[in-house]
C-alpha cells in the first residue's frame, strides 16, 4: 500500500492530508514558550488564523525572517489539536519602509490592528486580504499617508458590516440636504439638524466632511489620493472616524496612541 506524503517540520513529520497552503499578510506576533511565535495572519484563502511558528526565535530559524510584521508571505501549514503550525514560510513582499520609517511603522500598526480587531478567526472575505495588502504597498512606496488611512477606514467598516450611513438621516430616513449636519456613533451615522440638534452624543457634521467621506466611499482610490483636503476638513473628518470606529470596537487601540505622539507636528499639507 502506498505511503501517505510527508513533510518534515523540523520536529516530526506531517501527512499531506494535514497541510493547506496559504497567501497571506503578518498582522501581529507574540512570543509563546521558549522558542516560538503566535503569529495572526490575514490569508486570501482562510481570513484571519492564529498560527503557530515553532523555533522561529532560535538563531538557526529559516522562517524567522519570512515572518515579520507586515510581510506579505506564502505559507505551507499543518493542522494541529489546538493551534495549526506553519511548517514552511516563503516572503513575497517585504515592505521594508515599513518598519524603517517610523511614521508608517505606526500607519501599519494601525492598519493590522484595525483588521484584527474587525475581523473574527476565519471569517474570509478576499476584499479585506486585498485591501490590507494595497494599503500596505502604498504605504511602503512613499504615498501621502492621509488618503489611505481614510480609504482604509472606511473601506474595512463596509466590509466588517460598519458602514457609517452618510446619504440618508439615520433617524428619519430623509436625503441629507447641503447643509451643517450632524454624526451619533451610537446611531451609526450622519443625522438631519431636525434629527440631531440637541441629541446627545451628536457632533456637528460640515458640509466639506461629509462629501469628503462619500467620495472616500464610492470612489475607487484613484481618484480618493488626488483629492485635496484642507487642513481644517482633514481633522474633522479623521476625528469622526476615530470616534466611530473606537465606538464599534469597544476598546482603546495601541496605534492611535503612539501615532497621536508621532503625528503632534501635523501631517496635513
Amino acid at each position: 500500500m502506498e505511503k501517505a506524503f510527508q513533510v518534515w517540520n523540523g520536529e516530526g513529520r506531517v501527512n499531506r492530508e494535514r497541510l493547506y497552503k496559504i497567501n497571506a499578510i503578518v498582522l501581529k506576533r507574540a512570543d509563546f514558550g521558549e522558542a516560538d511565535r503566535l503569529v495572526t495572519v490575514y490569508s486570501l484563502e482562510e481570513g484571519k488564523l492564529r498560527l503557530l511558528a515553532k523555533g522561529v526565535r532560535k538563531p538557526t530559524s529559516r522562517k524567522a525572517g519570512h515572518l515579520e510584521l507586515f510581510t506579505h508571505v506564502k505559507l505551507l501549514v499543518a493542522k494541529g489539536k489546538e493551534l495549526d503550525i506553519i511548517t514552511q514560510a516563503e516572503a513575497l513582499e517585504y515592505f521594508p519602509n515599513l518598519r524603517e520609517d517610523l511614521l508608517r511603522t505606526g500607519y501599519a500598526h494601525y492598519i493590522a490592528e484595525l483588521t484584527d480587531g474587525f475581523m473574527a478567526e476565519q471569517d474570509k472575505n478576499p476584499q479585506v486580504y486585498s485591501l490590507v495588502l494595497e494599503s500596505f504597498r502604498r504605504l511602503d512606496k512613499g504615498q501621502e499617508a492621509w488618503p489611505i488611512m481614510r480609504f482604509f477606514e472606511l473601506h474595512l467598516l463596509t466590509l466588517a458590516g460598519y458602514r457609517p450611513e452618510l446619504f440618508v438621516c439615520v433617524k428619519c430616513r430623509e436625503p441629507l440636504k447641503a447643509s451643517v449636519n450632524y454624526f451619533s456613533v451610537a446611531d451609526g451615522g450622519a443625522l438631519c439638524p431636525r434629527c440631531g440638534e440637541g441629541k446627545d452624543g451628536a457632533t456637528a457634521l460640515s458640509q466639506g466632511a461629509l462629501k469628503i467621506m462619500r467620495f472616500f466611499l464610492t470612489r475607487d482610490y484613484e481618484y480618493c489620493q488626488h483629492l485635496r483636503i484642507p487642513h481644517n476638513l482633514g481633522v474633522e473628518v479623521e476625528a469622526i472616524l476615530r470616534r466611530y470606529i473606537l465606538y464599534r470596537l469597544e476598546r482603546p487601540l495601541k496605534s492611535t496612541r503612539f501615532l497621536d505622539k508621532l503625528e503632534s507636528g501635523g501631517i496635513y499639507g
